[in-house]
C-alpha cells in the first residue's frame, strides 16, 4: 500500500526566468525582484541586477550627471566652463583668416600685394575712414586681414600653436570671448594712441598677443613654471620691435585686453561666477568703447569712398 508524499518534503516548483520562461531559477534581481537566470543577471554595487535594470540605471546616471553639470558642478575648465576634448574655435578662426586672405589674393591677383583688393581696402583699420568716416566695422574686419604670404603664415602658425591648448584649458565660449576682446583691444589701441594720418593696420596678431596675455594670468594663477611663457613672450616682443611695419600699439593693446579678460575669467568668485565674469569683461569692453568715443569726439567728420586709378583700388577720405 502506497502513502501520499509528505508535504514537509515536497519540493515547490521554481519560477521561470522573466526573459527565459523555460529556465527555472531560484535567483532574482535585487532591484526589481523579478526572477532571472544567471545569463540575465549582472553584478551590481549591491547584489545582482537584471539587464533591464542595469541599462535603466546607466541611463538614470547619465541624466543625473547632465543635471549636475548644468547646475554648475562637476568637471569644469579653468574658467568654469564645460570642458571640450578637442579645439573647435581655433581651427574655425584659422580657416576664416586663410579664406579671407585668398579672397584678397584673388581680387588683387597677387600674393605679395593683396592689399590692392577691394575687400582689403574696405576692411583695413585706417584711422580717417574709421574715426572721421564712421566706418566702425574696420575695428573687427582688420583683425581678419593679413598682408602678404609671410604675414598669414606666421599668424596662422601662432594661432594654431597658442590657441588650441588655451581653448581646451578655458573652454570654447570663454576662449571665443577672449579672442574677440583681445582683437578689439588691439584695434582700439591703434585708433586712440596713434595720429589720424597713421598708416593702415591689419592682422590677427593683436588677438594672438591677447592669448599670450591669457597665458600670463594662467601661469600666475596656477604658479606654473614660467620658462615657456617667457620664451614665447620674449620672442614676440623682439619681433614686434625689430621687424619694420609691425604695429606695436596693436600688440600691446591686445596683450593688455587679453590679460584683463582672463583675470576676470579666472579670479571671479565661485558664487555667482558667471555674473562676476560677465561684469568684469563688460567693464573692459565699455572702457575701450569709451576711449574710442572720446577719440572720435576730437576728430572732424569726413566722407570716404573707394576710387580706382589704373586698375588699382584705393580708399580716400575728404573733410566735410
Amino acid at each position: 500500500m502506497s502513502q501520499p508524499p509528505n508535504p514537509q518534503f515536497q519540493q515547490a516548483a521554481m519560477p521561470g526566468c522573466w526573459w527565459h520562461p523555460n529556465r527555472p531559477t531560484g535567483l532574482s534581481c535585487s532591484r526589481c525582484e523579478r526572477p532571472a537566470c544567471p545569463d540575465c543577471l549582472r553584478e551590481a554595487a549591491v547584489g545582482f541586477q537584471c539587464t533591464d535594470c542595469v541599462q535603466a540605471g546607466r541611463q538614470q546616471d547619465r541624466v543625473q550627471q547632465k543635471q549636475y553639470r548644468d547646475a554648475g558642478y562637476g568637471s569644469r575648465t579653468l574658467a568654469g566652463a564645460q570642458p571640450a576634448r578637442t579645439a573647435v574655435v581655433t581651427p574655425v578662426l584659422l580657416a576664416l583668416n586663410v579664406l579671407i586672405f585668398f579672397i584678397t589674393v584673388a581680387q588683387s591677383g597677387s600674393l605679395a600685394n593683396n592689399n590692392f583688393s577691394e575687400l582689403f581696402q574696405y576692411g583695413q583699420l585706417w584711422n580717417p575712414a574709421t574715426l572721421a568716416g564712421d566706418e566702425w566695422w574696420r575695428i573687427l574686419t582688420s583683425g581678419f586681414l593679413q598682408y602678404g604670404l609671410l604675414h598669414i603664415a606666421s599668424n596662422a602658425f601662432s594661432l594654431w600653436f597658442v590657441g588650441r591648448p588655451l581653448e581646451t584649458a578655458l573652454g570654447r565660449v570663454p576662449f571665443t570671448v577672449l579672442y574677440f576682446v583681445s582683437l578689439l583691444g588691439g584695434s582700439v589701441a591703434n585708433l586712440v594712441f596713434s595720429d589720424l594720418d597713421a598708416v593702415p593696420v591689419v592682422g590677427a596678431s593683436g588677438a594672438i598677443f591677447g592669448l599670450i596675455g591669457a597665458y600670463t594670468v594662467i601661469v600666475i594663477k596656477l604658479r606654473l613654471n614660467p620658462t615657456w611663457l617667457l620664451v614665447i613672450l620674449g620672442l614676440n616682443v623682439f619681433i614686434t620691435f625689430q621687424v619694420p611695419g609691425i604695429s606695436i600699439l596693436g600688440h600691446a593693446g591686445g596683450f593688455v585686453a587679453g590679460l584683463l579678460t582672463t583675470f576676470a575669467l579666472l579670479y571671479a568668485p565661485d558664487k555667482n561666477r558667471l555674473k562676476w565674469q560677465l561684469g568684469g569683461i563688460a567693464i573692459v569692453v565699455v572702457a575701450m568703447i569709451g576711449l574710442v568715443v572720446w577719440k572720435d569726439s576730437q576728430t572732424i567728420s569726413a566722407s570716404c569712398e573707394l576710387a580706382t586709378s589704373r586698375g588699382v583700388p584705393s580708399y580716400a577720405c575728404y573733410p566735410e
